[in-house]
Formats: structure tokens, sequence, C-alpha cells
């Protein structure tokens, strides 16, 4: 038994996610690009690059690490780069992705040895969560009037569109296309490529796949574009859990357990986004609070239901621990960073990264 918390990748429902991607590229001639700002772990790129195209980035590092670790297609994109670092993003970049026409000015120039594009907002999006919200009001993600874009079409060949936020309703993600389509047509018809974005939940589980394939190939014959998807958490989707170790228990009006873990230094997202983590089967006559070891008044995973009281020692496993948590993990009070571990096709289970006392060290000066 590894010493808890850990994340445990299971790559045979990793495989379960990339077959549905593949048969999605195979039917719809839809590219897909791994979304790297959801996850980068590395580790299991060998299995990955075998069913997608290649990796999607926001920043120097995270293109950085898709060109050496993933391969295939790099696209480069960030709300903003800095002269310091334009030449080594387009240095790994087979696509550049210019969030405004403010940063293609500037930049295009030195990107003119790859394929240049720009990100348009077409201010609506699937989101109900303000924060999250790529249309929201004076929103600073892409460009959104058509008469500038058509102003330097001789400087792009394609576009960004990313306004899918855990988009599980192929209907809404129809009537927004359409509505992009409606826009942005005249700008579609000039482009040689379109990348939806990602936060469209179709490896989902009864998720209209033949559907969404055949939305996909109409909108790319209809234009005469190469459309890419960048699912992230589509990609990840129930493959990790974070296991995670009772240490103590107690009753405050409400039955408590505490993990050896924290959602703020483990998922960062159940405490951004007010969410409850996932427990399966989450049944029993026993209810308790689970709640993490940090400070933080408010580090509570969830009220979950067990079988049996929980004592010090057992061992607890939060489900769906895949996106936009390695990526955000942090060092908020020196909690033990949780180590990495795959468990491999033939049930076999391996440690690929431990964190220690040197690494928070390192992190701080």
């Amino acid at each position: 038994m590894l010493q808890t918390p850990f994340y445990l990748i299971d790559k045979s429902k990793l495989l379960s996610n990339m077959e549905k991607i593949a048969m999605l590229r195979e039917t719809s001639g839809a590219k897909a690009l791994l979304a790297l700002k959801c996850f980068a772990t590395w580790s299991v790129f060998d299995l990955m690059r075998d069913y997608m195209d290649g990796t999607t980035s926001s920043s120097l590092y995270e293109v950085r690490l898709g060109r050496e670790k993933f391969g295939k297609e790099t696209h480069a994109y960030s709300v903003a780069y800095g002269d310091n670092e334009i030449d080594e993003v387009v240095s790994h970049a087979d696509k550049i992705i210019f969030n405004s026409i403010g940063q293609l000015e500037r930049y295009g120039d030195k990107a003119s040895g790859i394929v240049r594009g720009l990100r348009l907002n077409p201010q609506v999006s699937s989101s109900s969560f303000d924060l999250a919200d790529p249309a929201r009001p004076y929103s600073r993600l892409g460009e959104w009037d058509v008469s500038k874009v058509e102003k330097v079409m001789d400087r792009v060949s394609g576009f960004m569109i990313h306004n899918n936020c855990e988009n599980r309703d192929f209907g809404l993600f129809d009537s927004m296309l359409s509505d992009i389509e409606a826009k942005f047509g005249s700008l579609l018809h000039r482009a040689e490529w379109v990348s939806l974005g990602g936060g469209i939940h179709f490896t989902g589980e009864d998720y209209p796949l033949a559907q969404f394939a055949e939305r996909l190939k109409r909108f790319a014959g209809q234009y005469g574009v190469q459309v890419y998807l960048e699912p992230g958490e589509a990609s990840i989707t129930k493959s990790t859990t974070l296991e995670v170790s009772v240490l103590d228990t107690l009753y405050n009006g409400k039955n408590l357990a505490i993990v050896d873990s924290s959602i703020e230094a483990h998922m960062l997202d159940l405490l951004i986004y007010r969410e409850t983590a996932k427990l399966e089967p989450n049944e029993g006559d026993h209810s308790y609070m689970i709640c993490g070891k940090s400070c933080l008044a408010g580090d509570v995973f969830g009220e979950f239901r067990f079988p049996h009281a929980l004592k010090v020692g057992d061992r607890i496993s939060i489900q769906d621990a895949a996106g936009y948590t390695m990526v955000k993990k942090n060092w908020f009070n020196g909690v033990k960073m949780p180590s990495i571990a795959i468990r491999e096709l033939d049930g076999s289970i391996r440690t690929v990264r431990e964190f220690s006392y040197a690494d928070f060290e390192q992190s701080l000066s």
C-alpha cells in the first residue's frame, strides 16, 4: 500500500476516454489536442499520444512541455505574451493563436515562420459561473468585432473560439455553434482551420457522440476548414482518484473525519467553484463530513455516507480527481504534496513522482 495522499491514474479508465476521442476523430474528421491547462501529467502521454493529435497550451512553459513530452502538433495560446518569451514560444509551436489584434500586430512578424491565428469571442457561452465565463461582460478573451478582424485576415489563417464550459448538453453546443456561424460566418469562409476549444463533455455517459460528429463534419464542410477540439476534462474524466487516509474523527453537531489532504492544496477547483468532491458509492448508514487538514475553516471535501463508522487509518478514494488538480496543487500550510501513481493496464501500480521537504523548500526562497 502506497503512503497517502496520492493521485492514482488508472490507465484502463483513461483508455476508455481515448477510444471515444479516436472514434470522434475518425467519424468527424476533427483533430483533438490535449488542453495542458487541465491536465499535464506527462507520465501518461505515451498512452494518450496514440489517440490524440497534439497539445494546446496557455503559456510558454505549457507549450514547451507539449513539444518536449507529447510531440505531434503543438498549439500555443496565451492571453498575453511578453517580449521576453515570444521567441521561445514560437520555437516550440506549430501554430500560435493570438488573443487580440494588438498582440498579433506586436508579435505577428516574429511568428511569420509558423501558422498564425486569432481568438474570437462570440459573447455567449455555456458557463453559469461568472468566474469561468469567457463571454462575461468586459471579457478580455478574444476579439468580437468582425470589421476589425477582417482588416487583419491577411495575417492569420484560422481562429480559436472557446465558449463551452463543462457543457454536457449537445443541444446547447449546437445552438451556440449556430450563433458563431451567424456572427462570424464571413470570417469562417476565409479561414483554413477553426478550433472550437474545450469544455465539451463528449466523453461523458450518454453523450450523443454520433450527432456531435455529424455536426462537426457539417461545420467543417460548410466552411472548408479543419476543425480542432481541445479536450481537457473530456480527455481524463473519471480516470483518476485522490487516495487519502483518515487522521482523526470528531463530532460537532455532525460526524467529522479529517484526512491527510486538503482541497485548497490538492483539489483547488472544489474551493474556487464551491463544489463538492465525488465519492462512490456514497451510501450507508453513517454520514460524515470529510475535512481537509489545513487550517482553512472551509477546507471540506463534502458530506458523504459510508457503510460503517470511520476510524483512524481508513482509506477514502476521492473520485474524478484528474482535471485541474495536479496542475493547480500547491504548498499551502506546507501540507504534504500527494505523490502521483499510475495503475497500468495489467493492474500493477507504480509511483512516478514523490514530493519531499526539499521540493517545499525549493519552491520558496
